[in-house]
């Protein structure tokens, strides 16, 4: 993903723009009722695409940190053949949407599925809404599989790499408003988090590979 240094994410510009150019026309026929509410979308639309720069916190080499910034809200121990630990962090409006790598590694696996963008207290929206899966794969062949799943917002998951890409540890990747990120970690992982921790993308440990 290219480097945006610019204090609003490029995603956010055509938003941004066309509420500008919204609100000059409402202005200039004198309809400042309506102006009035497409000022505060300005804003809105300013607040959720922000895109601070973040100094990249330097942990130990075999570190995992969180992709997105969140709560986590889940920690489970699974029992399954490849991963061992299931991590769910909840972003919402309030939360900076840029999605970070959380270890360095060769992307082997890069899938999109365009659902729907049900409430995450709806039965079936683990199944049917969109979500974008990766796994991350270090050097020393531990796997990473992360799954961002949409909630209601009005933006589609944005990715933008591919399968083999390289990635360095924090380096961005896309942007998501309002989802839940699931991280399937392998059973040579000793976690760093509890529920209920605030974690922010790229600084927030997440935990160790073992070996």
């Amino acid at each position: 993903m290219r480097s945006n240094l610019l204090p609003i994410a490029k995603e956010g510009w055509n938003y941004i723009l066309g509420a500008i150019a919204l609100y000059l026309v409402l202005s200039f026929i004198d309809l400042d009722f309506l102006s009035f509410f497409v000022f505060l979308s300005i804003v809105f639309f300013i607040y959720v695409f922000r895109n601070p720069e973040r100094e990249i916190v330097s942990f130990q080499e075999a570190s995992v940190v969180s992709p997105v910034d969140g709560v986590v809200t889940l920690i489970e121990e699974l029992k399954d053949e490849v991963y061992g630990y299931k991590v769910e962090i909840d972003s919402s409006y309030f939360n900076v949407g840029l999605l970070r790598a959380p270890v360095s590694s060769t992307l082997s696996d890069v899938n999109f599925y365009s659902g729907a963008r049900l409430s995450k207290f709806t039965v079936t929206a683990k199944d049917i809404n969109e979500n974008a899966t990766i796994v991350f794969t270090d050097t020393a062949k531990n796997s990473i599989k992360v799954v961002h799943t949409l909630k209601q917002s009005f933006k589609s998951i944005g990715i933008e790499v591919i399968e083999s890409q390289t990635l360095s540890q924090g380096s961005r990747y896309g942007f998501m408003i309002n989802g839940v990120t699931t991280l399937y970690l392998p059973k040579n992982f000793r976690l760093n988090l509890s529920v209920g921790n605030e974690v922010t993308a790229a600084n927030g440990l997440v935990g160790y590979f073992t070996n």
